[in-house]
């Protein structure tokens, strides 16, 4: 039977279906990538159809109070969707890339690679989040940027809390090394997994980390729980909830693996 440790029941997460989850931290609520549209499809200028093959399992009127979006990149609809734009609108703070910062108005702010900021917690102290790499893609930044966009993860740290990281659309597994050499062990790690891929670019090879990698990723970062997001609800996710299953249970991490409340 696996065991439950106290950060796991500090921490519940709602998977919404895509990249969006819900977690409270620190008094403060915290949503992950919004998408709330219906099934449907979403034409790319110059690039590849994306397309929503499943409903969200809630709705932007199913969340209660949002403090804080934690936005991994604005420029892609399967991580900011026509509701989940409009739902920005009622947030008071959205923390993203900084291209997206720019873009989005007063209420965003971009955070830099390793760039942190304070929020006042409601009980008093504070919460730490910083902005942490991410790559879109294989290969080096330079390269990876001009076709995907900028993306950027997150690290939640505060006094008496357990260390929380959100990989966003995140392929690299060096990046994790990094993350994980300033920040593990990680409580809680929320990884958008999926091995989405597209034959036009980068020549079908992964854009965000495959099931094996999270898996490895979680080893990496000594994570104590895992909430895997970003690998259904799209057509372009190449593996799904059992790849993941099957992934843990071969690295022998099937107690770590945790696939969340549904929404």
């Amino acid at each position: 039977m696996a065991h439950s440790s106290p950060s796991h029941d500090q921490i519940p997460v709602r998977v919404f279906g895509g990249p969006t989850a819900l977690f409270e931290y620190g008094g403060l609520r915290f949503l992950t990538d919004p998408t709330f549209d219906a099934p449907g499809d979403y034409p790319a200028p110059g690039g590849p159809l994306l397309a929503k093959t499943a409903p969200s399992s809630g709705s932007p009127a199913d969340l209660g109070r949002i403090d804080v979006v934690l936005l991994s990149h604005d420029e892609h609809p399967d991580n900011l969707d026509n509701s989940g734009r409009a739902l920005l609108a009622d947030v008071p703070l959205t923390l993203t890339t900084p291209g997206g910062g720019q873009r989005l108005g007063d209420k965003a702010k971009g955070l830099a690679d390793w760039e942190a900021i304070e929020l006042d917690r409601p009980g008093g102290g504070t919460i730490t989040v910083t902005g942490v790499p991410a790559l879109h893609g294989p290969g080096k930044r330079e390269e990876v940027e001009p076709i995907t966009g900028q993306v950027v993860g997150f690290v939640l740290t505060g006094d008496g809390l357990p260390t929380v990281y959100v990989s966003g659309d995140n392929a690299s597994l060096d990046l994790v090394r990094q993350i994980a050499g300033r920040f593990g062990p990680v409580d809680t790690a929320v990884l958008f997994a999926g091995a989405p891929r597209f034959p036009v670019v980068f020549d079908g090879a992964l854009i965000v980390l495959d099931s094996a990698q999270a898996a490895e990723a979680a080893t990496i970062l000594g994570a104590r729980r895992v909430v895997p997001v970003h690998y259904d609800s799209w057509a372009h996710f190449t593996e799904g909830r059992d790849d993941l299953v099957a992934a843990f249970t071969a690295a022998g991490l099937a107690d770590r693996l945790d696939l969340g409340e549904r929404g």
